[in-house]
This record gives structure tokens, sequence and C-alpha cells, in this order.
């Protein structure tokens, strides 16, 4: 039996869980709507203010699909009545970061600063000039977002320079060796 499958979804005041047809679930809350077709192997059931996500037999695919099931619809639970958020931070000599309007502006080392247009539902917040924040309801969108403002310069190993998550450990390389004598 899967640990995180047979765990009920609690949803809480404020929030609508709609299961059409082919299991298309509508998740309406405070801070938005989310709409989702999940796989209609598995059988979803809302009562007494949680919803379940129930197995028919124990094939091993739909073994599989079983948490990953429950979890995409506690995400979606989740994002409409918290939402999520990444944090990035910057770090080099002279690399920062800038709000114009709803786009960030990153210079971080290139020859032209780098203009980074949200996608529909995301929001960046700086703080001071080396902290990006990430926010939206879907969490696979916010994730998406946030390694896109890293990849344009992710840390490199022997100075550290460049744009990581908050918390992450970057290995450092000991670099040139000096000459032998």
């Amino acid at each position: 039996m899967s640990r995180i499958g047979i765990k009920p979804i609690p949803v809480p005041n404020g929030v609508t869980v709609d299961i059409g047809s082919g299991n298309a679930v509508k998740v309406k809350g405070p801070k938005g709507q989310l709409d989702q077709n999940l796989t209609p192997r598995l059988q979803l059931i809302q009562e007494d203010g949680v919803v379940r996500v129930v197995r028919e037999n124990d094939d091993r695919e739909l073994k599989a699909l079983h948490g990953l099931t429950r979890s995409l619809l506690n995400n979606m639970v989740v994002g409409v009545t918290d939402g999520y958020t990444k944090t990035l931070e910057i770090q080099g000599v002279g690399y920062r970061a800038a709000l114009q309007g709803k786009n960030l502006v990153l210079n971080v080392g290139y020859s032209h600063p780098v203009t980074m247009v949200p996608p529909e539902g995301i929001t960046y917040q700086v703080e001071g000039n080396n902290r990006v924040m990430v926010s939206g309801i879907n969490k696979q969108v916010v994730g998406e977002e946030a390694a896109r403002i890293r990849g344009t310069r992710p840390p490199e190993p022997y100075k550290g320079k460049g744009i990581r998550y908050a918390g992450e450990f970057v290995r450092r390389k000991a670099g040139k060796a000096g000459k032998a004598k």
C-alpha cells in the first residue's frame, strides 16, 4: 500500500474541489483556481471535507500513480490556500537584481542586463539587490521559473559566483596549485 497515496487530503474552508468526468479536477480557493486532468484509472472520493485517492487493484502501474495523484491533488489544494515561494540568492561582485514593472532585470556579469518576463500567475519580489523570490499558486511553474532564473548564471565552483537557491550548498574547488619550487 502506498504510504502517501492512502493519506486523505484535507480541504480547508473556502476551498472547493470539483471532480469532473475523467478525473478533471478544478480546485478553487482564495488565491485563485487550478485545473488539472488526473489519471482516470484511479478513483477520487470526496466526503466530509476530505478527498481520498483509491485504487482498484495492486497493478504495478496503479501503485506508481497512487502516490503521484495524491501529491498532485494536495499541491493544488495547498497552492490555492497558501501558495508557493522559491528564494534565490545572487552572489558575486557587481551582481544584482532589480524589478522593472513586473519584469526582473538581472546584472550577472554579462555585457548586457538579462530581462526575465514572468509567466502568467508568477510574481517576482526583490529583497535588497541580491535576493529574488518567485511566488505563485502552481508548484510546478514556480519551480520551473526559479530554475530558469538560476540557469542564467548557475553558481561556479571556484569563486561561488552566480545565482543559487537559498540554502543551496555549492561545492568549491581549489583552483590552480601554486608554482612548484
